[in-house]
C-alpha cells in the first residue's frame, strides 16, 4: 500500500510539473511574438520604417530587381519598404532603408548582382533545346515510302 501511494504522489507531482512547464512555455511564446509585432523586421510600409525614428536613406532599383532583392534583404536583416513612382515612364522604383543599414545592404546588392550576373551567364535551357531542333530538322533523315501493294484478289 505504501509503495502504490509513492506512485500516485509521484504521478500527480510529474503532472503538475508539467503543467507549470506548459504555462511557462505558452507564456514565453506569447511575449516573443508580442516583441516581434512591435518591431517588424524585413519588408513595411514606410510609414513604419520612418516610424521607427532611425533615419531613412532611398535608392532606385529596376522593376526586374525588386523581387529578387526582397530574399536578399531579409537575409541580411534589413528593413526597408519599396515604392513606384508611375509618373515617370517606365516607372521609377525606390527603396528606402534604414540609415544604420547601409552596410548590410551595400553586401545585399552586392550578393544579389553577383547571383544576377551568374544567371546571365548561364545558357538558356530553352534556347539549347531549340537549337538541338534545328540540328534534328536539319540532319539528312530516311526517307520512308510507304508502298501499298494491290494484289489480285
Amino acid at each position: 500500500m505504501l509503495m502504490q501511494e509513492e506512485i500516485e504522489n509521484k504521478t500527480i507531482n510529474l503532472a503538475i510539473s508539467t503543467s507549470k512547464l506548459t504555462v511557462q512555455t505558452l507564456f514565453k511564446a506569447v511575449m516573443a511574438y508580442l516583441r516581434g509585432r512591435s518591431n517588424p523586421r524585413g519588408k513595411q510600409s514606410i510609414k513604419k520604417l520612418v516610424g521607427q525614428n532611425k533615419g531613412v536613406t532611398n535608392i532606385d532599383i529596376e522593376k526586374t530587381a525588386i523581387r529578387g532583392f526582397g530574399r536578399y534583404a531579409k537575409k541580411y536583416g534589413i528593413d526597408f519598404a519599396i515604392t513606384k513612382d508611375k509618373s515617370l515612364v517606365p516607372p521609377k522604383y525606390m527603396v528606402f532603408f534604414k540609415a544604420q543599414d547601409s552596410d548590410a545592404l551595400t553586401a545585399a546588392f552586392q550578393e544579389y548582382s553577383a547571383s544576377v550576373l551568374k544567371k546571365k551567364k548561364k545558357p538558356s535551357v530553352l534556347a539549347q533545346l531549340h537549337n538541338l531542333i534545328q540540328q534534328v530538322a536539319e540532319l539528312p533523315g530516311k526517307v520512308r515510302e510507304k508502298k501499298q501493294e494491290h494484289g489480285d484478289r
